[in-house]
């Protein structure tokens, strides 16, 4: 017979305090990457919120420091992309069209993937110390599924210089970049959040859904047109030789 210890633990938390709902990423095993349970969770917490008449703002944020370290490559290697690649192009859709704003928190680390989530919300507040890199280059992947929303948010030439470089930059970059809102400092970091959560949450259930419909109305209409290609060609590349070699070379040096 089965019993409640059999469960993997809860890997994404839900709560909610007054008018917004909290959702913390908790993986530390693998630096909250974006696995098939904590995809799916994530889902079902965002969608959780969205129905809750009570909460008019969602806060996004991690545990620890490392708020995602992007693609789970251990499963990338074993059971392949094509579905991973879908449900990352679905849940950064998720983010866009959820009928209240999300707001991400970052502490510390963003890598690849989970810069493809801080693109799709709508207000992001990092601290001045937190680091991002677009890191598929190095693996012989490229930056696809999450290009819908970084590259929508980014200046053009900023874009080109962290997805061709693969370099890390820090949050006041990303803000002078377009990615996040603004850089603070990390001990002014929480209570920006929560100012920033306030003030959305003063606003009408209706025009938060509907203004927010409209700022999103082009972003939407871009991950609708070039999502399943995205999808596609992510797949294609986690799959090839070269970059197999690259990952299981990466995941061996993390042993």
């Amino acid at each position: 017979m089965s019993t409640s210890s059999d469960a993997p633990a809860e890997l994404v938390h839900h709560e909610v305090e007054g008018p917004v709902a909290t959702i913390t990423l908790d993986s530390p095993h693998n630096r909250n990457a974006l696995s098939r349970q904590l995809v799916t969770e994530l889902f079902e917490r965002l969608e959780r919120a969205a129905a809750d008449d009570a909460v008019r703002v969602l806060r996004l944020t991690s545990a620890d420091r490392v708020f995602c370290s992007g693609a789970d490559l251990s499963e990338a290697t074993t059971v392949g992309m094509e579905e991973g690649a879908r449900r990352i192009v679905e849940l950064q859709r998720l983010i866009c069209t959820l009928p209240k704003p999300v707001v991400v928190e970052l502490k510390g680390a963003v890598r690849a993937g989970g810069i493809g989530i801080v693109a799709a919300a709508d207000v992001a507040i990092a601290a001045e110390e937190a680091t991002f890199a677009l890191t598929e280059v190095k693996l012989g992947l490229a930056a696809a599924i999450i290009s819908l929303t970084v590259h929508h948010r980014m200046d053009p030439r900023s874009a080109a210089l962290t997805t061709l470089g693969g370099e890390v930059f820090s949050g006041a970059d990303a803000a002078s970049y377009g990615l996040v809102t603004r850089a603070v400092p990390a001990s002014d970091l929480a209570a920006e959040v929560d100012r920033v959560c306030a003030s959305l949450a003063t606003g009408a259930p209706q025009g938060l859904r509907e203004s927010k419909a409209i700022l999103n109305r082009e972003l939407v209409a871009r991950i609708d047109a070039h999502g399943e290609e995205m999808a596609a060609l992510s797949a294609r590349l986690f799959a090839s030789d070269e970059a197999r070699e690259a990952m299981t070379a990466f995941l061996s040096r993390g042993k």
